[in-house]
């Protein structure tokens, strides 16, 4: 008779829909031409209780070794998807980006972009954001 609330995000529900997103950003940037070298590279905490993830890693043409944060959201509310990535998200991203570079033989030219989603708008933003100076 009665309707089961529920109040909050679904964790299931909100990670297929963070899949979903994580594919339309790939798709996207495949068309740009772009070469997809890993997916959801996580990176376990560590002595300093800092963890991170990168949702994409992939090769511009010009030799760029791309790191992609995807946001997305359903409406362009407080400020969008671009916005919603913190500088917090960005420590987080950066430090996986330097797990994953330590492995390469050779350090390449380097980015980090954020692809932003909202609604059906896809936004790439390129040199979203830098690493600070103390790394």
């Amino acid at each position: 008779m009665f309707k089961k609330l529920s109040i909050g995000r679904d964790g299931a529900d909100a990670q297929a829909r963070g899949a979903g997103a994580e594919q339309r950003a790939l798709d996207y940037l495949r068309r740009q031409g772009l070469r997809l070298v890993a997916r959801n590279y996580r990176v376990a905490r560590g002595p300093s209780a800092r963890g991170g993830e990168v949702d994409l890693i992939l090769w511009a043409r010009d030799g760029t070794l791309v790191f992609v944060e995807v946001r997305a959201r359903e409406r362009d509310a407080h400020g969008g998807a671009a916005a919603s990535v913190t500088r917090a998200k960005q420590r987080k991203v950066i430090f996986a980006a330097t797990c994953f570079l330590r492995a390469l033989a050779e350090i390449p030219p380097c980015r980090f972009d954020v692809v932003a989603i909202d609604g059906d708008r896809v936004e790439w933003l390129q040199g979203a954001f830098d690493v600070p100076a103390e790394h």
